[in-house]
């Protein structure tokens, strides 16, 4: 039985007891029943607070509503027995057939097991990584880009339709100082004020020289100065742009639209949207400038939208691209933005509101910083200074799953250390290490046993599966849909990665404890053929997760 199966029966048993007027309450008071598993297992295989929820409504104490409810469901085939405990909570004990039954369950549902609907006809548009284009993806892009797929890949297992979005600013002073360090590095001027440095600036200028020689353009250092930084501004983005898309591919992500600030300003939205919330009153006139009354919206002050200069504010290009995104089919707008946005939560929310749309249907996920380590010892990076440690760098030394899973691994708003040297050894302190060995270990399991002749297909009978070992796994595996849900609720990618590090776990155990093929003169017996369901389901589910977070299940390592 598994945990939705449960819960469904749970619900059931409660409908019922309305019917024969057991508990006073109205169908369409009757939840989802949320099952868990008991901190103790000898407390039970699940445990549910439904009593202690419905209570109030039914008139009555949430033990005597346990009570009640805990007298059906003894009745009901493949729950052993459950009891009550505490002010309200029921504890469930499975019987064999109906904890083992979870095995087959898995392994026919296959790659849907877990999958949910609760986002069925939302169309979320995700901006994640949006990095300016004057340098490679460095390692806080790298955290935006596996956490924002990982996301991408949770919310359409739940059924949203995703809109995987790249950001690029543009348009504004960090692309003009951009121009300028190719420039200087090209005319042996010093680098401006606050520029660019490092060994790729070198190379995108070298680039861009090339690039004129090979495509006939005139000179660019016979052209007048602004000309010179038009053309650099040009084509070093455009380079740079190139190489960022090319890095993202190759670190297993890719983008559905890269969306260019400039074209906010260049099609006229930008002036559209001010245009709009200026008639519809949102925005008011004050020291020669036009402000956006976000306080109406939560915000802790009015913010400046068209300064007194006429020039739009940075606000404004936030809610002309809001307006965009809505326009182009996204009901929620989710957001990953660095430490140092939280002013923007408020606002972007306040910019929604204005809109007319719902406050709520933005979301912004503040990330925080990665620091490297190698040799026990920091490793700095400063992309103007030009010691960059980028995107290719962490992939360099520790490879792609690696890089995603450590990097995945953590809330996002929790600073983390990659350690260089743990995650480049093949032992079981490296979590990724850990979880993708034990998936080839289940592939081996089923390789040896497909030796044997033994086969799924011959055998299936749950009763025995009765080792301690089996218990604890099946309920681990038991619990990947709620691990799931909870994942997707909270957006909260990390969940999965540490659940998967306790299916590897749990299956060790059951690996070192039990075995699927026989041993010495033992002959194949329907306890090996079911024990295989048993294997081949935790690959599953560790197949699954791993799927979730972009990071391939080896059957070999």
């Amino acid at each position: 039985m598994t945990p939705e199966e449960l819960s469904a029966t749970i619900r059931a048993a409660i409908l019922a007891g309305i019917d024969d007027s057991d508990f006073q309450l109205s169908p369409f008071d009757v939840p989802e029943a949320r099952v868990e598993r008991p901190r103790q297992r000898e407390h039970g295989d699940w445990a549910t607070n439904v009593a202690m929820q419905l209570a109030k409504k039914a008139g009555t104490s949430p033990r005597d509503f346990a009570e009640t409810l805990v007298e059906r469901l003894r009745e009901i085939d493949g729950i052993a027995t459950a009891d009550v405990a505490g002010p309200g909570f029921i504890n469930i004990f499975l019987d064999a057939d109906a904890a083992g039954l979870l095995a087959k369950g898995i392994v026919d549902y296959g790659d849907d097991y877990g999958r949910g609907e609760s986002l069925t006809g939302t169309t979320v548009n995700l901006e994640f990584v949006s990095a300016n284009p004057t340098g490679p993806v460095h390692l806080g892009g790298a955290r935006w880009a596996a956490v924002g797929d990982s996301l991408a890949r949770l919310l359409e297992f739940h059924g949203a339709s995703v809109i995987r979005e790249y950001y690029f600013n543009d348009h504004g002073v960090q692309i003009d100082r951009f121009a300028a360090s190719l420039l200087a590095v090209v005319t042996g001027e010093e680098a401006p004020e606050d520029g660019y440095g490092g060994d790729y600036i070198q190379d995108t200028a070298n680039e861009v020289m090339m690039e004129a020689a090979a495509g006939g353009y005139r000179d660019p250092l016979e052209l007048p100065r602004e000309e010179q930084l038009e053309f650099f501004r040009e084509h070093g983005v455009a380079l740079m742009f190139n190489l960022v898309k090319q890095s993202l591919h190759d670190f297993g992500v890719d983008f559905d639209v890269f969306f260019h600030e400039d074209s906010l300003h260049e099609s006229g939205k930008v002036d559209k949207a001010v245009k709009e919330l200026k008639e519809s009153g949102a925005l008011y006139e004050a020291d020669g400038a036009w402000w956006l009354r976000s306080t109406d919206y939560g915000d802790d002050k009015d913010r400046v939208v068209i300064k007194s200069d006429g020039n739009p504010a940075y606000i404004a290009g936030d809610i002309a691209y809001i307006r965009d995104k809505h326009e182009r089919g996204a009901d929620r707008f989710i957001y990953l933005l660095g430490a140092d946005h939280h002013g923007y939560i408020a606002r972007l929310k306040a910019a929604a509101a204005a809109l007319g749309y719902d406050a709520d249907s933005v979301e912004v996920i503040i990330g925080q910083l990665v620091n490297l380590v190698k040799d026990g010892q920091p490793v700095r990076m400063s992309k103007r200074a030009g010691t960059v440690v980028t995107m290719e760098d962490l992939v360099e030394v520790v490879g792609v799953d690696a890089a995603r899973y450590a990097l995945a691994r953590s809330s996002a708003d929790s600073t983390i250390d990659i350690d260089l040297d743990l995650l480049a050894s093949q032992s079981n302190a490296n979590p990724v290490f850990y979880v993708q060995y034990a998936h080839a270990r289940t592939a081996g399991v089923a390789r040896n046993a497909a030796e044997y002749g033994i086969r799924r297909e011959d055998a299936f009978d749950p009763s025995l599966l009765t080792h301690e070992t089996e218990s604890a796994l099946l309920g681990i595996l038991g619990e990947f849909p709620r691990i799931v849900t909870q994942a997707v609720e909270f957006r909260e990618q990390h969940r999965i990665a540490r659940y998967l590090e306790d299916v590897a776990a749990a299956f060790n155990q059951w690996y070192d404890r039990t075995r699927v093929t026989p041993q010495g003169d033992e002959e194949v017996s329907d306890l090996h053929r079911t024990r295989l369901w048993v294997n081949d389901a935790t690959g599953q589910v560790l197949r699954n997760g791993l799927t979730l977070l972009g990071v391939s299940a080896p059957e070999r390592m």
